[in-house]
């Protein structure tokens, strides 16, 4: 729940790339991000307010390279000017001002997208620090998912085929009885049977089977099917015999 909280559903692969972090998160990444794509539309916020609070309807917010950002007033009004704005500069015609929250705003915007990719990478590595601490019992519950998958695949598969359950001893021999293969027995059209095999082998009575039969007859596939059939028992499984 908390990785859904603190990431955007359309996070990118790498934190390089921006905009990992939800909003709501950082409210200082709330507003950064806000000034970097709606710079405009915040000064004009700004100078519509001041405009309204001060009476000075012809005031403007401009920004030069001197002093950054600044509110130009003509001298017709420059004694409506609040006694917070600072001057910066005189004019033939205009006052220009500079007041602490512009000059907030400026050193926001001149350093927005580099504070932002910052936040967002301290962000993120808390949240991989948070979730380091769930490492152990993540890979357990994993473990333990895999090997559940692994049992309902077995099974699924036992009752679909009709396999049965192998009868598994300490002696010497392998001994199966209407054996088949377990994957050319799914390739076979509809309803066309695959025929079984029986296959016995023992250390001490019967080592070696000879197997003849002219070319794609088979030899190959019982040869596999017989391996196929051991793997599977050994591995927990019901098997095609």
């Amino acid at each position: 729940e908390k990785i859904k909280t603190v990431l955007n559903q359309d996070a990118p692969v790498s934190i390089a790339k921006g905009n990992a972090i939800a909003k709501g998160i950082n409210e200082e990444l709330d507003d950064l991000r806000a000034i970097s794509t709606s710079g405009k539309e915040f000064l004009e916020g700004i100078e519509k307010r001041e405009s309204e609070r001060t009476g000075i309807s012809s005031l403007k917010i401009s920004f030069n390279n001197v002093f950054g950002y600044y509110i130009e007033v003509r001298n017709t009004h420059k004694d409506k000017v609040p006694s917070e704005w600072i001057r910066k500069q005189t004019l033939v015609s205009a006052e220009r001002y500079i007041t602490e929250e512009l000059k907030e705003y400026e050193t926001k915007i001149l350093g927005a997208e580099e504070k932002i990719h910052k936040i967002e990478v301290e962000l993120f590595e808390q949240l991989v620090s948070w979730i380091a601490t769930y490492i152990k019992p993540v890979q357990m519950n994993a473990n333990l998912v895999a090997q559940l998958d692994c049992l309902c695949s077995f099974t699924q598969l036992a009752i679909e085929n009709k396999y049965v359950c192998p009868e598994i001893d300490d002696t010497t021999e392998l001994e199966i009885k209407n054996g088949r293969h377990p994957v050319i027995e799914k390739q076979l059209p509809v309803g066309t049977p695959y025929i079984a095999n029986d296959v016995f082998l023992d250390r001490e009575t019967q080592q070696l089977i000879m197997i003849t039969g002219p070319n794609m007859s088979g030899k190959s596939a019982i040869l596999r099917q017989t391996a196929l059939i051991v793997l599977l028992a050994q591995m927990g499984s019901f098997v095609p015999a």
